[in-house]
């Protein structure tokens, strides 16, 4: 089985067109046998067509190779959406973007405007995106590797890794040096390009401040990366 695991999208709609389109001239040239698209999390925040990123990955996911994990910036747009009181994640770190992909002026300064945003938002997000936030898994095996969003703890079982962790870990997984069960891919932190160590796999290229999206191909014993970069000239 061909599998790419694309890296954290963060509204940038027109790097990931790019990246399937690329994705798509493999796929027909070189027809594998099975493969599988794998989203590794972080779809909307920060960056500019939120709206637009869900409408072409929900479109994708009509085949059912195509498949999609929880990121934290999807998890703290949901608990946004279920109570706007709080300064959570979603304000904090670019919910502000999402809102405006949908059309809805954000503001969340204060606790009227961030439930009058969160009510507007609710109301200009269509059913499928909502469904879409709502089912994602926080995990998938296939082979010899392990996909989700931040990491895993060092040392705890696949079968019971903590939620949290798999979309919000860094430090613990980040330097431990071991091997795990599995290869980890994974995204979350941002770095300048892929990082392809012994125990870990991280896709994330920071697309949304570098203008690159990747993703790494894993192909039997090969490992390979494909990425599209953003014209900023």
């Amino acid at each position: 089985m061909r599998i790419y695991a694309i890296g954290d999208v963060h509204g940038c709609a027109d790097l990931l067109e790019a990246l399937y389109s690329e994705i798509d001239r493999e796929l027909e040239r070189d027809a594998p046998e099975d493969w599988r698209i794998i989203h590794i999390g972080d779809y909307g925040d920060r960056g500019p067509d939120t709206k637009r990123a869900l409408d072409l990955i929900i479109e994708r996911r009509s085949d059912r190779r195509v498949l999609s994990l929880m990121g934290n910036h999807d998890e703290g747009w949901l608990t946004f959406l279920a109570d706007p009181h709080p300064v959570g994640l979603f304000v904090a770190h670019g919910g502000d973007m999402t809102a405006r992909s949908y059309g809805v002026d954000a503001d969340l300064s204060d606790v009227a405007g961030r439930i009058r945003t969160r009510d507007e938002l609710l109301a200009a997000m269509p059913q499928a995106h909502l469904d879409f936030l709502r089912g994602l898994p926080r995990s998938f095996s296939f082979g010899d590797y392990y996909f989700c969003h931040a990491g895993i703890r060092p040392g705890v079982e696949l079968a019971i890794q903590d939620r949290e962790d798999l979309i919000w870990i860094r430090k613990e997984f980040l330097a431990y040096q071991g091997l795990h069960p599995r290869i980890i891919v994974h995204g979350h932190t941002p770095s300048a390009e892929v990082e392809m160590l012994s125990n870990r796999i991280n896709v994330d290229t920071g697309a949304v401040k570098t203008g690159v999206m990747t993703a790494v191909v894993l192909d039997g014993r090969t490992k390979r990366i494909i990425d599209v970069r953003q014209d900023r000239a």
